[in-house]
């Protein structure tokens, strides 16, 4: 008697245990109820599958946690689970989400750092994005070229302008070592390529000139003349004389525009008051100026100035450019 007893409860609880994983079964196969068409969510690294589906509960998809932990486990994909940034969708069934996240199948967002910023620039666009894990607040300039592992004075020009994809939770610390190595690869294979009589000593050099160059134009057929302004004052010894690296030494004291007094102003980047090169670069070079910088058009000039259109006229002798500043500038 006692072992019919005995079997009969073993039979119900197995009974039970095949209506429990039949509904869950069945469960799963049924899109799951959320609060908006696509809802992102992001799952820390070691969670449980009954962790993560709280995680997902709270996000807004109204998965049921039983029901996730049993298809989980029967399905072997409870060790798989990988952390990281996902996206439910209207229509997704449990076990959907389940396989998304077993093969890692993340979503991915961007950010683009334009050419001609600043690092102060890509440090505030990193800091302001809600996508990006905030490692680096509080770092000054030495302790995060250090974690960069970056040998350089300053981080200004080390990063390439472009659009870096990563998975939301990214460190900024990652993102800012994906856009050095980038920089770092564009600089070696644009010097290695470079016009070899120019008086350029390193490659630090180049990108210091191309910064300056990525300030002074944006319209692309204008960057290899002003290069060559550039170089043909470098070989002579003439002050570069360029505002935008006056603008820079004056930091947070530059209200808009350049005043007279402004430009006697000396700073390590005033380049009216001092001949040569500013000792760091003023901004993130793009490609097509790295590439201006190290193969500047050959010509005459010494002089340009902006004829208010986006392009540059261009003088041989300080009397033409006289000239072109009446015209374009004073409107004279």
């Amino acid at each position: 008697m006692k072992k019919l007893i005995l079997w009969l409860l073993i039979l119900g609880l197995l009974a039970a245990a095949a209506i429990i994983a039949s509904a869950a079964w069945w469960g799963w196969k049924r899109p799951v109820p959320m609060r908006a068409p696509v809802v992102d969510y992001l799952i820390d690294a070691g969670g449980t599958p009954r962790q993560i589906a709280q995680t997902m509960r709270e996000a807004g998809i109204e998965i049921q946690p039983d029901a996730f932990v049993w298809l989980a486990r029967l399905s072997g994909r409870d060790k798989l689970l990988k952390a990281g940034a996902y996206e439910a969708r209207e229509g997704d069934t449990p076990w959907m989400l389940l396989e998304r996240m077993a093969n890692g199948d993340m979503t991915q967002t961007r950010l683009t750092f334009p050419e001609g910023w600043t690092f102060a620039q890509i440090r505030a666009a990193l800091d302001a994005d809600p996508q990006v894990r905030h490692d680096t607040r509080g770092m000054d300039e030495q302790a995060l070229l250090q974690r960069l592992g970056l040998a350089a004075e300053s981080l200004e020009g080390l990063f390439l302008p472009d659009t870096y994809v990563f998975t939301p939770g990214s460190s900024d610390l990652d993102i800012l070592r994906r856009a050095a190595q980038a920089g770092r690869q564009t600089l070696e294979r644009a010097w290695a390529s470079r016009d070899r009589d120019l008086p350029l000593k390193t490659p630090y050099e180049a990108l210091i000139l191309a910064s300056i160059i990525e300030k002074e134009t944006g319209h692309g057929a204008d960057r290899a003349r002003i290069a060559g302004v550039f170089i043909n004052r470098l070989r002579i010894g003439m002050p570069l004389q360029t505002d935008p690296t006056v603008i820079y030494g004056l930091g947070a004291d530059y209200q808009g525009r350049l005043r007279k007094k402004d430009l006697t102003r000396d700073t390590p980047w005033n380049t009216y008051t001092r001949a040569g090169l500013p000792p760091t670069p003023i901004a993130n070079p793009g490609r097509a100026a790295l590439e201006a910088a190290l193969h500047p058009e050959r010509h005459q000039y010494l002089y340009f100035v902006s004829r208010g259109d986006g392009t540059s006229e261009f003088s041989s002798n300080l009397t033409a450019h006289n000239r072109a500043v009446s015209k374009y500038i004073l409107k004279r």
